[in-house]
């Protein structure tokens, strides 16, 4: 009848007992092949490719969104962000909440540092959209605006480029004024910034967690005079942002950072700009003051 042909299917790929000789000094050891998750593990290797396939015909489908992600966070951070950095994590991370679908109940992926924070409710809800496999992002319940910025450490592109969305940075104040820029006003890097508040290790972290700092990013003629005066190496296309010392020193000063261990003000190694370049900032400034976006 019927069940005499079933180990015939094509897809009863078991391995009977094989005993496989090893040559050498255990040469009498034998191995046994009957092991389950071995058998469906040969099966995943032989269907890998196609599904790889498949997957990335998905990934091109939604990639337009992420490129303008990414190109968003560049536009609103600086350049020393790696858009294309930011696409690959933003993939990986699709994926990895992508195995909640086949979730056993009990195995828990990695979240990223930022998503720590958030309340467990949420994270429930989180899963169960996943399983349901719903495409609508529902709003998420438990996350007062801009948490993500709480947990300093782990602040993700993505999480910025949220912020910038939610909360337009506001440019009003003393600190705004164009005319505290005067031709004795001393300036830092932003690399040199960054390592003085500790954060040394990431670049453009500062802008992320700070954005409200005014920040101007030198050009070719800036650069070049920047390099003279030794305050920069010579290597071109990287970007350079100046900083107001005294903005820096008033951070320092906060309760974010008094009692960091991290702190390192000798590496401000502040300077006066010519009288031209600081005229540049004072445009810059009022500029953004105003609303306008400098490109």
């Amino acid at each position: 009848g019927a069940d005499a042909r079933v180990p015939q299917s094509p897809w009863n790929i078991m391995i009977k007992h094989r005993q496989v000789q090893r040559r050498g000094r255990r040469s009498q050891m034998t191995t046994s092949f009957t092991d389950p998750a071995v058998s469906m593990d040969l099966l995943r290797a032989v269907l890998q490719p196609s599904i790889n396939e498949e997957i990335r015909a998905i990934f091109n489908k939604y990639l337009k969104f992420f490129q303008k992600a990414a190109i968003n966070v560049r536009d609103n951070i600086g350049d020393e962000v790696d858009p294309e950095q930011l696409i690959q994590e933003t993939c990986r991370s699709c994926l990895e909440q992508a195995k909640l679908l086949f979730s056993d109940g009990k195995r828990v992926v990695p979240r990223l540092p930022h998503e720590q924070a958030v309340p467990k409710r949420a994270r429930q809800m989180d899963e169960e959209l996943n399983r349901r496999g719903s495409p609508i992002p529902k709003k998420r319940k438990g996350r007062p605006p801009g948490q993500s910025l709480a947990s300093d450490r782990g602040v993700s592109g993505m999480a910025a480029w949220k912020l910038k969305v939610s909360e337009p940075v506001r440019r009003d104040g003393p600190k705004w004024d164009p005319s505290r820029l005067t031709e004795t006003t001393t300036f830092v890097l932003g690399s040199r910034a960054n390592k003085a508040l500790g954060m040394g290790g990431t670049r453009g972290r500062l802008y992320i967690k700070h954005p409200h700092l005014f920040k101007y990013a030198a050009d070719p003629q800036d650069k070049h005079w920047l390099a003279e005066q030794q305050h920069m190496r010579a290597t071109g296309g990287k970007m350079a942002y100046l900083l107001l010392e005294e903005d820096i020193r008033d951070l320092a000063a906060s309760d974010d950072y008094r009692d960091s261990v991290d702190l390192r003000l000798e590496e401000l190694k502040p300077f006066v700009p010519p009288p031209w370049m600081t005229e540049k900032m004072q445009k810059h400034m009022e500029t953004l003051r105003r609303g306008g976006e400098v490109p």
